[in-house]
């Protein structure tokens, strides 16, 4: 799949989940987006560049972080989060959503005080070449706070959601969890090595999410799982949605690696 492909990929998976993303199941976004916003260290009047900021999990914490006399830019493939993330943000007027393609927007050097990519540095081809161009939007000073996933992501739901599709469609099993691709801290300072970046600090968080009966589908719905599960079709939709009702009520892995760079 060329680069162009898997961006359409993204953005049609998240497009998708919106129905779900913002779901009560899903409370984790939220968690992450705020403490993500809060290792950013943001003052009054900054400016901040969100990349790949979804329903604005982490972009509406920062906009108020820096108060009205501050901005936050919010950017992002998929149309149905940047409606999300529009209604949420509803009275900040120092926040904006713009749909697009960070690697192709216009994003001047040294415009930002601070740049969050929260679970999303992974769905770039080219990672060290977008973290190089996220660290160039930074002023002198400015602070960059890259967010992915630990280990065991969804753990036992994952098993189960895959172990079932590959049952179904043994051709899409696990090809579309690049989430999966930097879950250690070395992994994490690897590709801040490639691109010649300085890390100042890589810190790793384990969690665990608690979820009730039925919270497990809502999970399935409103994450990439649902790029693999809109390719099924209803009786393997149904079939998997069986499979994923046998953790029914299991609390979650959510590890995190939080990555903070200054310029």
């Amino acid at each position: 799949m060329n680069p162009s492909e898997a961006k359409v990929r993204v953005a049609r998976t998240y497009d998708a989940a919106s129905d779900h993303f913002d779901h009560h199941a899903l409370s984790f976004w939220r968690l992450f987006g705020e403490r993500s916003a809060a290792r950013a260290g943001l003052q009054p009047g900054e400016r901040v560049l969100d990349v790949a900021c979804g329903s604005g999990a982490s972009a509406i914490p920062a906009a108020r972080a820096v108060g009205p006399k501050g901005f936050v830019l919010g950017l992002d493939l998929a149309y149905g989060l940047l409606e999300l993330a529009r209604k949420k943000s509803a009275g900040l007027n120092q926040i904006e959503f713009r749909l697009g393609d960070f690697e192709a927007a216009a994003i001047p050097e040294s415009s930002f005080d601070a740049v969050l990519c929260v679970f999303g540095i992974f769905f770039f081809p080219d990672m060290p070449a977008a973290l190089q161009r996220m660290y160039r939007a930074l002023r002198p000073g400015g602070r960059m706070v890259i967010t992915t996933w630990g280990p065991d992501l969804f753990e036992p739901l994952n098993t189960e959601f895959w172990d079932a599709v590959r049952e179904q469609r043994p051709d899409l099993y696990k090809g579309f969890n690049a989430w999966d691709s930097l879950t250690t801290p070395d992994l994490v300072r690897g590709v801040f090595d490639r691109a010649g970046i300085p890390v100042n600090e890589i810190a790793a968080e384990s969690n665990l999410h608690p979820m009730k009966a039925g919270d497990e589908w809502a999970v399935v719905l409103g994450t990439g799982y649902r790029g693999t599960l809109d390719q099924l079709t209803a009786d393997g939709r149904e079939r998997v949605r069986f499979a994923c009702s046998c953790v029914a009520g299991q609390p979650l892995r959510t590890d995190v690696i939080y990555a903070t760079a200054r310029r």
